[in-house]
């Protein structure tokens, strides 16, 4: 195990390499590798295990009767999945699990989860600020959703993370095709309507990521 990997994790986080592999050598844990497009986890199947993305990539989405699929988060080394769902009441994952590329994940079975987290105010502290995050997410990514003109949506996410991070210049995440795919829709028309939107001169777009130039013309977006 390279302990080294989990010190980038959220859940380890204010805890040394030399106290994780103390923590891990009491609580079982297993190391599965996955393909690329394998599933970490099904929807609605029970909450059994919680992971810790060691290397790679997932996707996690919602599946609808009606066959509608939504792209939920991109989750990546470091992160945990699962944590809601295995300590919630339902013991469910309300979304399904699978990579994007070839991925390595510790997972621990809820109950070892649980036994490792309270040997450890630290580790009770990181899962709750976790928890929290994810929910905040889901939150600005239902709103997201709710609008229906992807240049709406661009809107939405330019100006949500101007505000979180107190930057102009907002990253692209990943990559156009990740960034496509968190927005829902795809690649050729997010980049028409990127284009759109820098032709009429609201925002600049850069290898690097993309300038708010107007920011209340893109509020006006929001209330068309």
């Amino acid at each position: 195990m390279q302990f080294d990997l989990l010190k980038k994790s959220w859940l380890f986080q204010g805890v040394s390499i030399k106290q994780i592999e103390n923590l891990l050598e009491k609580i079982p844990y297993k190391i599965n590798y996955y393909k690329k497009e394998e599933t970490v986890f099904c929807p609605m199947e029970k909450a059994n295990h919680v992971g810790v993305i060691l290397k790679g990539k997932v996707q996690s989405y919602k599946l609808f009767p009606n066959g509608n699929q939504i792209n939920v988060t991109v989750r990546t080394a470091g992160d945990i999945i699962g944590p809601a769902a295995a300590l919630s009441a339902q013991r469910k994952y309300p979304f399904g699990v699978v990579t994007l590329e070839e991925t390595t994940v510790l997972l621990l079975r809820r109950a070892d989860y649980l036994r490792l987290i309270q040997s450890d105010p630290r580790l009770v502290e990181n899962t709750l600020s976790e928890i929290s995050s994810i929910t905040y997410m889901l939150q600005q990514r239902l709103e997201l959703l709710s609008y229906h003109g992807i240049d709406q949506k661009i809107a939405f996410y330019l100006l949500s993370e101007s505000l979180q991070s107190n930057q102009e210049t907002i990253p692209i995440p990943d990559s156009m095709s990740k960034w496509a795919l968190m927005m829902n829709v795809s690649r050729p028309s997010l980049y028409r309507e990127l284009k759109k939107l820098e032709e009429k001169g609201m925002i600049q777009v850069a290898s690097h990521g993309i300038k708010i130039l107007q920011v209340p013309a893109l509020e006006q977006l929001l209330r068309k």
